[in-house]
């Protein structure tokens, strides 16, 4: 309570005369002043009395305060319906905040039934007094189609309305018209202006879309500090998005020095707000013990969380969990159930596991009884999705001739498929099907291709055939010693009969005068997988 001397003190007392008098205006001030405490003591109940008091002579803004602290539990319970009752009175004066608060209760069903016809008249109502709030409403009314057809061009002009007396959602409203070109012509730089005006005056959403675009140098100049200023002022209001992507900039150093402890921080505040995407990397953390202790019942927790969201990564995390028994009881079918469900989200290892599952059967203590069908099933949807080890797995049950779909030339097209993405035995696989014809026009040159690029991964069994096809000529020209060479790395690889190959080529190539290329025939065949 202020003291302003006495001249305030008359002037309070002047107002109580004439509010015990009976006049709506001075009762409504007396209940102004109690709601703030200016003179008196604060005191919502005494606020209430004399608002009641005013409305109950029907003073619009006296009703239109009585409806807000019905609404708010301020002084008296939160009673909607009542709310509702004098929001109408005040409305039906032409109040424009009163029937700015009735429409978004009928646009949500509050103290009063949905009714988006009622919410766009009401709203409507106040749009055309200047209500800046009633306009964006009204706008997003037009954007949606809810109330009223669908029609862009109106939504853009009630936001332009309300955007231009500086309502930040309204800004933000008009700048993804502009970004997505509904309504207006798409101009991504009227969009960032527009982003840029509600930023500044502290719309979380638009500081968002600023700090992502600074990011990734999206329609504007990359840059991390910027990125890290916007969402920091959009983390800080608990923009949730923000907190996360301001702990993975910090957190993995992206143009800002790295802070790991801040990077915790927000993560564990994203999380504590519902984040999943925060929750999973949480939970990795006390998995891995980076930047907290290790431990797996804490990684169970937060994976938990986030995977009872539906949040893949997080089941696929859990469903690990349970496979080891780590930091949870160890539960095969468990972990079989969050495989599945992270699984038919898409999530490719998942997907790949599953499949492994299903092709290793419960014999091997998987918990679930071996079935081929069911793992080309999962193999086939995360090869889809260019995984190479499905991928190779895949052509592997193509290939099998007691396997539930053989197929020759399927199984030859998924080896190159994960051949080319640098998946080792695929590639050894697809050199022996060049080397034998099988599935493909016999090609020496394609085996000592694919061969070789296997050897540079350390395939021992590829060592050794790339050094049998230089020591034939197969394929390339015959270089014995080339051919010695991959002879010795096979062997200090421990392949079975390198050490043979490795004398004979040096034998060879002793014989051959120096600098020279011995360019004979041999009867050396290739050696078949096993």
């Amino acid at each position: 309570m202020g003291d302003r001397g006495p001249q305030a003190a008359a002037e309070l007392a002047h107002i109580r005369t004439l509010a015990e008098d009976g006049v709506a205006l001075a009762q409504h001030a007396l209940g102004f002043r109690y709601f703030n405490g200016d003179g008196v003591p604060q005191s919502f109940e005494m606020a209430l009395a004399w608002y009641r008091q005013a409305a109950n002579a029907a003073l619009a803004q006296a009703q239109y305060n009585l409806g807000v602290m019905y609404q708010k539990g301020q002084g008296v319970d939160v009673d909607l319906p009542e709310a509702a009752h004098w929001y109408r009175l005040a409305a039906e004066q032409g109040y424009a905040a009163a029937q700015y608060n009735l429409g978004w209760l009928y646009a949500k069903g509050h103290g009063v039934p949905h009714d988006t016809d009622e919410a766009r008249h009401w709203f409507g109502k106040a749009a055309e007094q200047g209500d800046a709030g009633a306009q964006n409403n009204l706008g997003m009314m037009y954007e949606t189609g809810k109330g009223v057809p669908q029609d862009y061009a109106q939504a853009i002009a009630w936001y332009r309305k309300a955007a231009g007396q500086g309502y930040p959602r309204a800004q933000f409203n008009l700048g993804q018209r502009y970004e997505n070109g509904q309504g207006v012509q798409r101009d991504v730089g009227e969009a960032i202006a527009w982003y840029r005006k509600a930023a500044e005056q502290g719309h979380a959403p638009a500081q968002f879309n600023l700090a992502l675009r600074h990011e990734k140098g999206d329609g504007v100049a990359q840059d991390s500090a910027a990125a890290v200023r916007w969402y920091t002022a959009a983390a800080e209001q608990n923009h949730v998005s923000s907190q996360f992507n301001l702990a993975l900039i910090l957190d993995n150093g992206i143009g800002v020095p790295r802070d790991e402890r801040q990077a915790l921080d927000w993560y564990r505040r994203a999380a504590a707000l519902g984040h999943a995407a925060a929750q999973d990397n949480l939970g990795q953390r006390h998995e891995l013990g980076q930047g907290v202790p290790r431990d797996p019942q804490e990684a169970a927790h937060w994976y938990r969380k986030a995977a009872e969201q539906g949040f893949p990564a997080a089941q696929y995390h859990l469903g690990q969990l349970h496979d080891a028994g780590n930091g949870v009881p160890h539960d095969a079918d468990a972990a079989i159930a969050w495989y599945r469900k992270a699984a038919g989200q898409g999530h490719v290892r998942a997907q790949f596991d599953l499949g492994l599952r299903y092709e290793i059967g419960q014999s091997a203590g998987q918990g679930v009884p071996q079935d081929l069908q069911e793992a080309m099933h999962w193999y086939g949807r995360a090869a889809e999705q260019d995984y190479a080890a499905a991928q190779y797995n895949l052509a592997v049950l193509h290939d099998r001739d007691d396997g539930p779909a053989p197929d020759v030339m399927r199984a030859t097209g998924w080896y190159r498929k994960a051949a080319e993405q640098g998946h080792t035995l695929a590639q050894f696989a697809l050199a022996l099907r060049h080397d034998n014809g099988l599935g493909v026009p016999r090609d020496f040159a394609a085996a000592f291709g694919w061969y070789r690029k296997a050897a540079l991964q350390g395939h021992a069994r590829a060592q050794l055939n790339v050094g049998l096809m230089y020591y034939a000529g197969q394929g390339t020209p015959a270089d014995m010693a080339q051919a010695l060479q991959w002879f010795q790395l096979a062997e200090r690889n421990g392949e079975p009969g390198a050490a043979r190959y490795a004398r004979e080529a040096s034998l060879r190539l002793g014989s051959c005068s120096p600098g020279a290329r011995h360019q004979g025939n041999t009867s050396s065949t290739m050696m078949s997988a096993d």
